[in-house]
Order: C-alpha cells, then sequence, then structure tokens
C-alpha cells in the first residue's frame, strides 16, 4: 500500500478515519496525502465559482494543517491538499490524480434530508472509487 488519501473535516469520524490512516501508514510505510474540501456557491461547477463565505479555505487549510501535525506527532508524514468543490468528487479526483490505493474516510449518522437524498460523502466515494475505500466509523 503505496498511497493513502485521507478526507478530513475535523469531525469526529473524520478524527478516527486520520488515526486509522496513520496506524495504517505506519505499518506499510505508506505515504499520507490529507485533502479537507472548502464549498463553492452552489451551483457553481467543480474547480470553479465563487468560495461559500460560509466555508472558507482558511479554515480548512488551518484543519490540514492540525491534522498533518497529528500525524507527524505519531511519526506519520503527510502532505495536504486543499481541495474546492464537491467533497466526495474532490477525493476521487485527488485520488485519480495522484494513483492512491486507499483512501480513507469517515462517517457518521446520516440526517434526514441526507437519508432522502443520498448526499453521503463515504456512500459516494466507494460507490465511485477506482481504488479500495476504507469507511471509519
Amino acid at each position: 500500500m503505496k498511497t493513502i488519501v485521507v478526507g478530513y473535516d475535523g469531525s469526529e469520524a473524520s478524527e478516527r478515519a486520520l488515526g486509522r490512516a496513520g496506524d495504517l501508514a505506519a505499518a506499510f510505510g505508506s505515504n499520507v496525502i490529507l485533502t479537507s474540501v472548502s464549498s463553492v456557491m452552489t451551483g457553481a461547477s467543480h474547480g470553479g465559482g465563487s468560495v461559500d463565505p460560509t466555508d472558507p479555505p482558511e479554515a480548512h487549510e488551518a484543519l490540514l494543517e492540525s491534522a498533518r501535525k497529528t500525524l507527524a506527532d505519531r511519526g506519520v508524514e503527510a502532505e495536504t491538499v486543499l481541495a474546492m468543490g464537491d467533497p466526495a468528487d474532490a477525493i476521487l479526483e485527488l485520488a485519480e490524480q495522484r494513483t492512491a490505493d486507499l483512501i480513507v474516510v469517515g462517517t457518521r449518522e446520516p440526517g434526514f434530508f441526507e437519508r432522502v437524498l443520498g448526499h453521503s460523502v463515504s456512500e459516494s466515494v466507494q460507490r465511485h472509487a477506482h481504488c479500495d475505500v476504507l469507511i471509519v466509523h
């Protein structure tokens, strides 16, 4: 297992995913790429459009730096990549670009609208990934 991409948003579920990815990277000597995805305004296409002011890229950069330090404290070095757009699409695109062997994401109990509309990042990632996916509960 050479490359692991980790989707990280600072939630409890992503903290658990980060920990699991760190364990795997330490055991296999894997490269870790951490990504956090800043939203764009509704109606904007992936990679373009206006940044959602309620979800600024600076907040995601701080999250990524914190996650990188957490892994470094465990002896695991990680690269950080800030992405823009839909979280599932951005994670999948990064994994494709870097020919990842594994994507690690957290999951939580979906809310009513997520269940009705099927908007789960982890479900979308596992459905469309071209590599293995570890969904950490």
